[in-house]
């Protein structure tokens, strides 16, 4: 039942939620919201409270969000931000890279987190607290609680006062 309940949220945000009108458009649709909102409960493992999921975004059945943000609490997400759990396995230099199969790392976010637009999130990232990640930025490994980072690759700009 529970993959059945996943598979008509998705539906529902792609067919409908996904198109309705949003906040940054300079529409205030409580229907549009609440639309969305229903979809994202029945589709992830955990919604929190006053999540608000925008317009044409991709996401993943395996994924839970926390209060008043889009991952975790209190989350801002630019746009065009990618969050890539999976890469492809490469070690085996007998066997074709493409059919080597996958590993899956879980990405983390943290809590009061602003991640910047176009980042790129790789598998097995975590971000800690109060973090600010600056627009364009890739990020792997750990980012500490209260810094700033940005570049490709991430690095750390200064801590957060």
């Amino acid at each position: 039942m529970s993959n059945i309940k996943k598979i008509v949220g998705y539906i529902l945000y792609v067919v409908v939620g996904s198109h309705l009108p949003h906040y940054q458009l300079g529409f205030n649709w409580r229907i549009s919201k609440n639309i969305r909102k229903i979809a994202t409960k029945m589709l992830f493992n955990h919604c929190g409270k006053n999540v608000d999921i925008g317009r044409k975004i991709k996401m993943s059945f395996k994924l839970s969000i926390g209060n008043n943000s889009g991952i975790g609490d209190n989350v801002m997400i630019g746009p065009e931000c990618m969050f890539i759990a999976v890469n492809h396995n490469f070690g085996d230099l007998n066997i074709p890279m493409n059919q080597q199969g996958e590993t899956e790392k879980e990405i983390v976010i943290g809590n009061n987190v602003w991640i910047g637009a176009r980042c790129t999130i790789l598998a097995g990232t975590v971000i800690e607290d109060g973090v600010v990640i600056a627009a364009g930025a890739v990020v792997h490994g750990i980012v500490r609680k209260n810094s700033i980072v940005g570049g490709v690759p991430a690095k750390l700009i200064k801590y957060r006062k």
